[in-house]
């Protein structure tokens, strides 16, 4: 669990030192002005951390699922062995498909308007700059989009299914708490992360709803990235009591 915590604090510093700077500049001075290579290699990063969290979420439900439904091989299937290369293999998908649609932003001819109405460079903003032909690179999101998004998230509905009938069927309330609280900071993040990027990819963005598009935005690129330690952390008990020594010792140097 911890290791996959890692890997997801690691994914969230990622995307708040690719988005937050220039955001906070763009602020500062009503606007920033970045070449359609830097732009690109914004989209780059913030794909790439984006893409591989689908997949660490993903992995880390089986986990909630192998530790509830099935806890008799959960450390034969969940050893370190498997956890390391798994993690490799996520971070390997999210970078080759990323590098992939970098690429073929690359690829297109851009011309006329050259200013984005956004605070970092998405996709939808860069492709409203192009004048060749876009066809072919939406056809390749879509594929994408199922493979990285709408996959996973299937695959984490199914696991948390499993996970309530398992709840379901244990008959102490104690158990049933106990067994409820090992999987609901993930079920947490999963709503807050999967509802945000629904409302801004799904709805349309035209009018006042481009507002929103913005907020919610804002909300999954810096506020996620937040959430994500607090909500972890709040009802952990290694952290509990890891934070006792450091009171105390507060105290007594004062």
């Amino acid at each position: 669990m911890y290791l996959f915590i890692t890997q997801l604090s690691l994914l969230d510093i990622i995307l708040s030192t690719d988005i937050l700077p220039n955001f906070l500049y763009i602020i500062l001075h009503d606007g920033c002005t970045m070449s359609l290579a830097g732009c690109i290699i914004q989209f780059f990063f913030f794909s790439h951390t984006e893409a591989s969290e689908f997949f660490l979420l993903t992995l880390m439900s089986y986990d909630r699922y192998l530790a509830i439904c099935k806890p008799l091989h959960y450390n034969s299937i969940m050893n370190q062995s498997n956890c390391i290369k798994s993690v490799i293999i996520i971070w390997l998908l999210g970078f080759t498909t990323t590098l992939a649609d970098s690429i073929s932003l690359c690829s297109l001819y851009y011309c006329g308007p050259n200013i984005i109405h956004h605070f970092f460079c998405d996709f939808e903003p860069i492709i409203e700059l192009v004048c060749s032909d876009t066809s072919w690179i939406h056809n390749q999101i879509y594929v994408f989009s199922f493979i990285f998004v709408v996959a996973p998230f299937i695959l984490i509905v199914i696991s948390y299914i499993y996970i309530v009938l398992a709840i379901l069927k244990i008959k102490s309330i104690t158990g049933r708490q106990k067994a409820f609280t090992t999987c609901s900071s993930h079920l947490t993040v999963v709503c807050i992360f999967y509802g945000t990027i629904i409302a801004v990819y799904l709805f349309p963005t035209k009018g006042q709803l481009d507002i929103l598009n913005k907020f919610l935005s804002l909300f999954y690129t810096v506020m996620t990235p937040l959430l994500n330690p607090i909500i972890y952390t709040f009802r952990n008990k290694d952290f509990k009591k890891g934070r006792i020594p450091v009171y105390t010792y507060i105290l007594r140097s004062t």
